[in-house]
Order: C-alpha cells, then structure tokens, then sequence
C-alpha cells in the first residue's frame, strides 16, 4: 500500500532548507515526503479508493544588495505509485519548474510613501488568498510572470498593484504527469491577471478594512481551449487579529460579475456572469492552558441555478486548506456551489504542537449545479442540497525544533443525500481522508 524507497527517504532527509532573508547570497532548499490515502472519494469520475506518495522539494537562491534582491527559485513537484485512472493532475506535478525568478527594489518615503516593485515569475498572496494564493498544502503552487508593487503610507495604509500573467501548469497530458515529465511551464497574454488591493490597519476602532478589485481575462490558443473567461473581482473585508482573552473576526465579500462561455467549445454561447462568495467568521482566543481559539465559521459561495446569467462563483488562484479540508487526493471542498456552517477550535500546547478539528454542515447553493469542487451534479436537482458534513482535523509536531515537521491531517466527510444519489457520484460510502506529511528544515 504504501511503497516507499530508501532512495526517497535519503533525498528527503538530505536536504537543506529554507533560511530567512539576509543580505549577500543565500541558498536553501526544503523537501516535504507525504503519503496520503482516499476511500469513499467524493470527486466524480474518479477511483473509489486511491493511496498516493507524493515529494516536493523546493530550492531557493537569493542575492541581496542594498534596496536590490534577486531571486530564483525551482520547484520540483512529484508523485510515486500513481493508478490508472487517478485522480493526479498537475496540482500534483510540476517537474523542476523555475518558479521564481525576478528582481525586486525596495524605494525609501517619499511623501509618507515606501515600498517594493517585484519584476519576473514570482509566487504571491494577496490580502485573505481566497483569489490569489501560495499555496503551501499543495504539492504545487500557483506562479505569475509580471509586475508587482507592494505599497506603505501614512495613516496605516498598504496597498498593492499588480499586472500578471498566471502560469499554466505542466504536464498536463495522463502520461506525463505519472510518469514526471519535465515541461517549463507556459505564460502568456492569453491569460492576464491584473489589479490592486488597498487597506488599513485599524481603520474603524481595532479592525482592519481592506477592499479589492481584481480582474480575470483568458481567451483560446491553438493548443487550449478556454472558457473565455472575463471576470471582474470586487471585494470588501473587515478583520480584527486574534489576540489572548480577545474576540477577532473575518468577514469577506466578494462580488464577481463579467461573462465567460458556457462550455468549452469555440460556438459555445458567450453569457453575462453574477456571482458571488462571503465568508464570516468570530472567534475567541483563550490566554491559559493550551491557548485555544474557538470560532464559528460560514461560507456560502454562488452556484449556476442556468438562468440567463452564470451564477457559479470561480476562487481563481485561491487557496483551499486554510478554510476547508485538504487538496491533493481529497480536493472536494472549495467555493463554488456551497453553502456551510460550523465551529472550529485550535490549540497549541507548547512551542512544538499544534493542532485543529474543525465541523461543519455544508448544502448546495443551487440543486442543478455541481456540488462544491466534486464535480457532482444532478441536473433535475432531484438529489436535493443536503452535502452532508465535513470533519477535518490536523496536528503539527516539531520533531527536531525548526529542522524536522510532523504533520498529520484526518478528514471524514458523512455524505448527505445529494452525494449519495447524484447520477455521477464516484462512490455512496463516506469519505476518509489520511495524510502524512514528513517536511525538513536544515
């Protein structure tokens, strides 16, 4: 079941790591081992039950001089026993691809005004990272090739303004993802990202406000198809940071509206988009024992109810795991078509343990359209909105403090009635998630 070599094990535990910023030349390098095992898989078209290892090993060299940094990063993303089918993709793989390459400066106040401007492929989360993120639980990420300009200003403001072209991912062909081709990985004017993001810190007593707009635009090359997306981003979000014996919040709200085409095919019918995603969450933070932080969290993201405008709500770049249960084999809960409400508490008992469970009770936004990211639909919206639950759940241990990284993540998923009779669900068991992850910081 699980068939891992010596030669892997080696490599993992050989690796340097990645070191904080410092001036003149730095290299580093981080490896994470993971073993995960699926059974009940809610994604459609998919095996029932699936075991994968996967490794990730990321090298870093920067160069810092004054006010310059250069830096350039290779990612190398891959996966070992793989079936035929499976359900890898190149969210799994990604061989030995320069991800970061670029040149930044930083540039002193003027008019109460500082900043850095970041030029070339770079990775990079913006505000909540629920549209553009670095994804760490991924055995990939998300690059961009571009212009970056992260900004400071009086009165606790921040802003940043960017204009990128987002990396399309390979391999993306069945062989060679299993079989780890090394393909660089394309950007283009076909697919543009671009936008801004202003805030303030403690803009209303202690919370912090930020607004965002963002915009999506694709369109079709000979060798890709496209949706022809065109999706504007406007966004809203109120934060107060957990601090001990103190309620915090995240409250988000973003509006998307443009047009895209209704399938993939160059006759396919242009519609207008309106779509929409929040999230609200309120905690309290515990100042004693194992310092735990309690929170009631809710989610809804827009679904297609195929009316005359396309209502699914697209995350883009956004990332999964800080909300919701894990990517790699599991990768059923993301925002679109969902609807979810549940609690989550987290501990941390000493310096080198952490850990969370989080519950939640999660329905569709919209009967006819596909559940969440699982790819599942009943057209008639005859199998009804009841997803079901989902329990999540991680530990993180220090095994050498600052070197070596335990972690542990078990998800349950008990289908509701929608999961368990859509004409094109992959299984009626539940779903049971377990990864183990190995990572080394030398």
């Amino acid at each position: 079941m699980m068939r891992i070599s010596a030669a892997i094990i080696a490599c993992c535990l050989a690796t340097p790591a990645l070191a904080e910023e410092k001036p003149g030349l730095d290299v580093s390098a981080a490896v994470r081992l993971r073993y995960e095992t699926i059974a009940g898989q809610a994604r459609a078209g998919l095996p029932p039950n699936e075991d994968l290892i996967n490794l990730r090993t990321i090298i870093r060299t920067r160069y810092r001089s004054g006010p310059v940094s250069l830096t350039f990063d290779v990612w190398d993303s891959r996966v070992f026993d793989a079936g035929r089918p499976s359900a890898v993709s190149n969210n799994e793989v990604n061989g030995l691809e320069p991800m970061q390459a670029n040149a930044a400066i930083d540039f002193g106040s003027k008019g109460g005004i500082s900043g850095r401007a970041t030029i070339g492929r770079m990775v990079f989360e913006l505000g909540s990272a629920r549209l553009i993120a670095n994804d760490d639980y991924r055995n990939t990420t998300s690059g961009f090739t571009g212009l970056k300009v992260d900004l400071k200003g009086p009165s606790r403001l921040s802003g940043t303004l960017l204009y990128v072209l987002p990396q399309q991912r390979l391999p993306d062909d069945a062989d060679g993802l299993r079989q780890g081709a090394i393909r660089l990985d394309r950007e283009g004017f076909d697919s543009r990202l671009w936008g801004g993001q202003i805030g303030q810190a403690r803009a209303i007593g202690p919370i912090d406000v930020e607004a965002t707009m963002l915009r999506f635009e694709e369109r079709d090359r000979p060798d890709r198809a496209t949706r022809d997306r065109q999706l504007t981003n406007l966004g809203a979000r109120l934060t107060i940071a957990p601090k001990p014996a103190r309620w915090d919040l995240d409250v988000e709200a973003i509006w998307q509206t443009g047009s895209t085409r209704t399938g993939l095919g160059a006759t396919a019918a242009i519609v207008p988009v309106s779509a929409w995603f929040t999230h609200a969450e309120a905690g309290f933070s515990v100042a004693s024992g194992w310092k735990p932080h309690l929170s009631a969290e809710f989610d809804y993201a827009s679904g297609d109810d195929r009316n005359q405008s396309f209502g699914r709500f697209d995350t883009l770049f956004g990332m999964r795991r800080r909300d919701f249960s894990p990517a790699g084999l599991l990768s059923a809960i993301g925002r679109s078509n969902m609807i979810a409400l549940g609690g989550r508490i987290e501990v941390k008992p000493s310096s080198r343990t952490d850990g969370f469970l989080s519950v939640r009770k999660m329905w569709l936004a919209s009967a006819t359209d596909a559940f969440s990211t699982t790819g599942v639909v009943d057209p008639t919206g005859r199998s009804g909105r009841d997803a079901g639950w989902e329990i999540d759940s991680r530990v993180r241990y220090w095994l050498v403090p600052g070197k070596l990284q335990f972690e542990g993540d078990v998800v349950w998923i008990p289908k509701g009635r929608f999961l368990q009779t859509a004409p094109n669900r992959s299984s009626t068991a539940d779903t049971r998630y377990l990864s183990l992850n190995l990572t080394v910081l030398l």
